[in-house]
């Protein structure tokens, strides 16, 4: 394995030979036409690989799907399968991550800077990765939030749709978290992201020249200290294409405690509550309410309530999670709930949908028939008002699952579909929906087995996993 310097100055570096496999004195193998297959397509996943809320994790392009994680050393991996030959290649290490060097660290693994993957109208393949707010000693001061980690950084492929050899664009600042990135029909590309740590706004960037480089940062999501609590406001979001020229954002708000405040004096932790909805007309620059009234930005806690309020969760804490419009055109969130049970996250958060009818929003029970003490996840495909696909990630009596759940009357009730996947003892992380993806291709699921760092990836279709020879799925050293 690939070992770096633990120092924090690493240098930016054309990546010509970033495969393990490829930096290897070691032959690559040759899988026999009859080697035995497995339903994973790489082992070597690392720390909390993938989530939803860093995405597209993957990207369907001309009967080929492209998808990253979180691999050794923190670091972004590509791999891609062609749908109509079988044929997988890489992973291919794509960059270089600040994250995952550092001796004094320990065990410690940040997981923030988990790769984003995007493919421009020239075909050229896009990876936002690296960033949890960056150092003020690496990096200066961060002008709209606060540090922790890191370093935002920005690969291409050296060619159009072809994953072996990348670098580093200097495009984007250091600072940012939780990259999520949008390609209008135009071939404008849009990158969102948290400008720091927890107490920060969030932003976005635009490009006009398929992300060779990108406008300023702009707030659509501000932070602001508290003057009536030991508190600061700030925001989870998830973005995504809405219809036409919009983008459109689901967001929830975070009581981010000073230290030793808060419920029980627990001081930071992950309180999250509510769900609030809003659109970005990418042509006119206006921002709107779900009703269509013209927003003033960037948002604050106080406006949101009062404009954008989709959902009140009280005493339950969320994790926010995913938006996506039916045939009307009108919104369905996807939002994990749970009871503040005393811990640092609160308690598990089952997926919970909300849908707005075109005069309210409805909704808010739980989408997988499981119990309170199950943790979930994940995202959905909606066809019409009434017709909803959720595909769930959990682990419930020992078993861990991944599996269809499906509603005909809008939201109102789910029966548990196909059943993907099932290991036992496995925890889940799972993407968001693979950007224009198949039947064959939806998401991408890291496997986590108890005491486990490296973990098995999947690519998951409608009916299951895409199987892959052993010998080209086994890439981590014995």
């Amino acid at each position: 394995m690939i070992r770096f310097s633990s120092t924090f100055s690493i240098p930016t570096l054309t990546l010509a030979c970033f495969a393990l496999a490829a930096c290897s004195d070691k032959p690559a193998k040759v899988p026999a036409a009859n080697e035995d297959q497995v339903d994973y397509f790489a082992d070597d996943a690392w720390g909390n690989p993938l989530a939803v809320v860093q995405h597209p994790a993957g990207e369907h392009v001309d009967g080929i799907t492209y998808l990253a994680y979180q691999g050794p050393l923190e670091d972004p991996y590509v791999a891609s399968y062609n749908h109509e030959t079988g044929e997988w290649k890489g992973p291919v290490q794509a960059g270089v991550s600040v994250m995952g060097k550092d001796p004094n660290r320990g065990k410690k693994v940040d997981n923030h800077g988990k790769p984003t993957l995007i493919v421009d109208d020239a075909g050229y393949i896009h990876v936002f990765y690296g960033g949890h707010g960056g150092t003020p000693e690496a990096h200066g001061e961060n002008p709209l939030g606060n540090h922790h980690y890191g370093e935002n950084r920005h690969a291409v492929s050296k060619r159009p749709y072809d994953i072996t050899e990348w670098e580093d664009l200097h495009t984007i600042p250091p600072f940012g978290t939780y990259n999520q990135a949008v390609k209008m029909d135009n071939g404008d590309l849009y990158l969102f992201y948290r400008h720091g740590a927890h107490r920060s706004d969030w932003v976005y960037h635009k490009s006009t020249d398929n992300g060779r480089t990108f406008s300023p940062a702009v707030s659509f999501l501000k932070h602001k200290r508290r003057d009536d609590l030991d508190a600061v406001d700030s925001w989870y979001a998830w973005v995504g294409r809405g219809k036409g020229d919009e983008i459109i954002v689901t967001y929830d708000y975070h009581l981010c405690w000073d230290m030793n405040a808060g419920v029980d004096g627990r001081g930071h932790t992950t309180e999250r509550h509510d769900a609030y909805y809003m659109v970005f007309n990418t042509k006119t620059g206006v921002w709107t309410n779900v009703q269509g009234e013209e927003l003033q930005m960037p948002i604050t806690r106080e406006y949101a309530d009062e404009m954008t309020l989709a959902a009140r969760t009280g005493d339950k804490w969320t994790f926010n999670g995913t938006v996506h419009l039916d045939s009307e055109g009108h919104p369905h969130i996807a939002t994990n709930i749970g009871e503040d049970l005393g811990e640092k996250t609160g308690g598990p958060k089952r997926t919970s949908h909300f849908r707005w009818t075109g005069e309210e929003w409805v909704g808010g029970a739980p989408v997988a028939d499981i119990a309170p003490d199950v943790d979930s996840r994940g995202d959905f495909i909606v066809n019409s008002p009434q017709d909803i696909r959720f595909l769930i990630a959990y682990k419930e009596d020992g078993i861990g699952q991944v599996a269809w759940w499906n509603s005909l009357d809008g939201g109102a009730s789910f029966t548990k579909g196909r059943e993907v996947l099932r290991r036992e003892n496995a925890g889940w992380a799972i993407t968001s929906i693979i950007r224009n993806s198949t039947p064959e291709a939806r998401a991408i699921v890291a496997e986590k087995q108890p005491g486990e760092d490296w973990h098995r990836v999947y690519l998951l279709g409608d009916d299951g996993p895409v199987t892959r020879a052993l010998s080209e799925a086994q890439r981590r050293e014995k």
